[in-house]
């Protein structure tokens, strides 16, 4: 007769589905010290991939031997025991992969963060990451404290569709609640509608940082993301320098100031410090909120805009939309990270993302720092939108920004090589 050990092992259980199952994660391979027998309670009726047969070969030899630690099988992958309290949130495009989700999850555990949340990656509706009132209990959820807000609130991907849950949700208590525990919300691209609201409507600041499936989940994940990521979340006095503005146009003209030749500052003047709220993010999506109350309208701030396979006439009629609404007025500058992928005009080639910068500067009269390192890019530096922000020209040519007044987690918490390994 089989035991239940053999019996389960005879049926279609893939070892990642194995280690989900006594709540392990493939790659941190936490795993407890309890019986095999507890282990392989469950029936084998729960498990439906029967792609893949299981045999003992295939099992960490952990599991035979109830007395081998979790921190013992964590110090050999090279992971932390997860402690960081983690939720994600679906407010945008349906994942796609589900190894490439269960990947990043993976690689998020082996870093520190606990996920409480991980099967929403899951859900699907049309081309969504669930219904729109599922996307939005995201965030209600704990707007009403039916969910304690966690430490870290991480986007899944983005694409589209935040914007049809914003009237959704109560972004004012959400705010409040955030405040009081903490909370940093992380993302970008379409999450930009999430973190505009969020500003606008509960005053509380978020990260421009990459995402679950977007970043972590990639087969190779650039490691100066998830360095620039970590070093955001931890750092309470994050300072990032540029140098040039090509990550925005490489055409921008040369501007001769205090005898420094710089392309990354446009201003009609001598650059000098600044000092304001940064806020913004995606150029797409800011732009669609024009005229919403869920557009911030910050006294002295600064404006950031990114975007991504946007040709230049569409970015300058984005730009208008912005200075016909009235929203640069009573800004102290505006910042661009990379206009990737805009390509050539069809009409003439002259007209480009610099000719489109110059004539905003022109237009508004306001000092333009291009070439922040954030976007839809490799190597981007995260940063907290909502938070006071510096800008100060340097000595060789940029400029540097300086962020303070925003919540960061402790750096002992987080094991960052976990962000990038095959786990």
């Amino acid at each position: 007769m089989q035991s239940k050990t053999e019996a389960t092992l005879s049926t279609g259980l893939n070892r990642r589905q194995f280690l989900r199952r006594i709540g392990v994660s493939a790659g941190t391979a936490a795993l407890a010290a309890q019986g095999i027998s507890q282990v392989f309670a469950a029936s084998p009726s729960d498990y439906s991939d029967n792609n893949l047969q299981v045999t003992k070969d295939d099992l960490p030899t952990a599991l035979l031997d109830e007395q081998f630690s979790a921190q013992t099988a964590l110090a050999q992958t090279g992971c932390i025991t997860p402690t960081i309290e983690t939720r994600i949130f679906a407010s945008s495009n349906v994942g796609g992969s589900g190894e490439r989700n269960q990947l990043a999850l993976d690689r998020l555990a082996c870093a520190g963060f606990k996920v409480d949340n991980p099967l929403i990656t899951n859900r699907q509706y049309l081309r969504f990451a669930g219904t729109d009132s599922q996307r939005a209990s995201d965030f209600q959820n704990l707007a009403t404290g039916a969910i304690a807000a966690p430490k870290l609130l991480l986007g899944v991907r983005g694409g589209y569709g935040a914007m049809r849950i914003l009237p959704m949700v109560d972004w004012t208590t959400l705010g409040r609640i955030m405040a009081e525990r903490g909370t940093i919300l992380a993302g970008f691209s379409d999450v930009t509608a999430i973190q505009c609201a969020l500003l606008a409507k509960g005053d509380m600041s978020s990260l421009a940082a990459p995402m679950l499936y977007s970043e972590f989940g990639k087969t190779k994940p650039d490691r100066v993301t998830c360095q620039q990521f970590a070093e955001a979340l931890c750092n309470p006095n994050l300072t990032i320098n540029i140098q040039d503005a090509s990550l925005t146009s490489p055409n921008l003209p040369s501007i001769l100031t205090t005898n420094i030749l710089t392309t990354s500052i446009l201003t009609k003047g001598q650059p000098t410090t600044l000092t304001g709220t940064i806020w913004g993010g995606n150029l797409s999506v800011v732009s669609a909120l024009a005229g919403s109350e869920y557009l911030p309208r910050i006294d002295g701030g600064i404006v950031f805009l990114e975007d991504v396979g946007e040709q230049a006439y569409r970015i300058e009629r984005m730009l208008y939309d912005l200075y016909l609404a009235g929203v640069f007025k009573g800004q102290q500058a505006i910042v661009f990270g990379a206009l990737s992928g805009a390509g050539e005009d069809s009409y003439d080639k002259r007209y480009d993302v610099a000719t489109v910068i110059r004539q905003l500067h022109e237009l508004t009269g306001l000092p333009i720092y291009s070439g922040m390192r954030f976007g839809h890019i490799g190597e981007k530096h995260s940063f907290p939108l909502g938070s006071t922000c510096q800008i100060s020209p340097n000595t060789s040519g940029g400029y540097q920004l300086s962020f303070t007044d925003y919540p960061t987690i402790k750096a002992d918490a987080m094991h960052v090589e976990g962000l990038w390994q095959n786990v």
